[in-house]
């Protein structure tokens, strides 16, 4: 059997956990259990190293390593969590998110593996590239995951730089902390985001921004099937409902897909302007909306990007969407067997 590591997907609610053979198939059950995200870095960390190990007592054969994808501003040298707006504890009534916080030491005492980190966008990125669209063979590799953010993940080959490098190449920054294209402005007097910044592409196309653009237009008194859905109570809209109205032909529902679509395609833009991927792949939740959402990104990401660099990119929804994590972090325990042999 081919050698198996372990993926795990950490969230401020749930950790995930599998083993997984070379090629992204699942070695073993896949786990989940409660991250405990707001008692503190011990709980996290014990939740953690318990659903690796039933990962582990799972697999077919023994994990020679783990991946792990963390939501946030991850260092995987240093092994730490610079910083993560998923975890922490509320402090006089305000949450004070983690800051600086060690994982790899005080998880490497309760598992005995070589231990890779990185942040979860990027991790969807390369298990993407690897498992996915990307076919492992992709020149430029960009991903969007859409959901409560918006996270982004950049992979580049060898053939894609000038210089000597191996691939694939994860871009990080020189901080370990870039790659954050839902952060690129694309209406600088535009709405807020939660980063205290103001017209970025999560500003207008994350989960509660899809929610608020419909919950207006019924406020507004426009007639609608999603009206009939909620029954007068505006917090049961979600994207997956507003998804199942455009299928039903609704008006409203369609138009809000469409204008998020179109801003998300300015983004989609700046990403195939920028980096000039040969595949780039839309995931996260909120991609389920499928059509309504890619069509018009596609459509507003041609009206702005450079002609040429459009036509040589494929923008595809991702393989990948339940599990994106954990194969990411299974891709990049792979990937990091490799550098520590190296």
């Amino acid at each position: 059997m081919s050698r198996c590591v372990v993926g795990v997907d950490l969230g401020g609610t749930n950790v995930r956990a599998c083993a997984y053979c070379e090629d992204g198939s699942p070695a073993g059950q896949k786990f989940e259990n409660p991250s405990h995200g707001q008692a503190g870095s011990v709980a996290v960390i014990e939740a953690v190293a318990a659903t690796i190990r039933q990962a582990i007592a799972s697999s077919a054969a023994p994990p020679t390593a783990i991946g792990l994808a963390i939501p946030g501003h991850i260092n995987n040298k240093q092994g730490i969590v610079r910083w993560s707006p998923n975890f922490g504890k509320e402090v006089n009534g305000v949450f004070e998110p983690w800051k600086d916080i060690p994982i790899r030491e005080p998880l490497s005492k309760l598992v005995d593996l070589p231990l890779f980190m990185d942040n979860d966008a990027n991790m969807a990125a390369l298990g993407e590239y690897r498992f996915g669209t990307g076919a492992n063979r992709a020149k430029a590799f960009v991903m969007f995951t859409l959901g409560t953010g918006i996270g982004s993940g950049i992979i580049l080959s060898p053939e894609s730089v000038i210089g000597d490098a191996n691939g694939p190449l994860i871009l990080v920054g020189g901080n370990h902390g870039g790659a954050e294209l839902g952060h690129t402005i694309i209406n600088a007097d535009g709405l807020d985001c939660t980063a205290g910044t103001y017209g970025t592409v999560e500003a207008y196309c994350q989960r509660d921004a899809i929610i608020r653009r419909a919950q207006y237009k019924l406020m507004r008194g426009r007639t609608s099937l999603l009206g009939d859905l909620i029954e007068g109570d505006f917090s049961r809209i979600t994207p997956r409902l507003i998804s199942e109205a455009c299928d039903q032909g609704d008006e409203v529902a369609q138009e809000v897909f469409f204008e998020v679509g179109t801003f998300l395609g300015v983004g989609i833009a700046n990403a195939i302007n920028t980096f000039a991927p040969d595949v780039l792949a839309i995931g996260g939740q909120v991609s389920k909306a499928g059509k309504w959402l890619l069509d018009p990104a596609v459509r507003s990401a041609r009206n702005n990007a450079i002609t040429s660099l459009f036509n040589d990119c494929r923008i595809v929804p991702a393989q990948h969407l339940e599990d994106a994590g954990m194969l990411g972090g299974a891709a990049l325990a792979l990937e990091g067997l490799k550098w520590n042999k190296g």
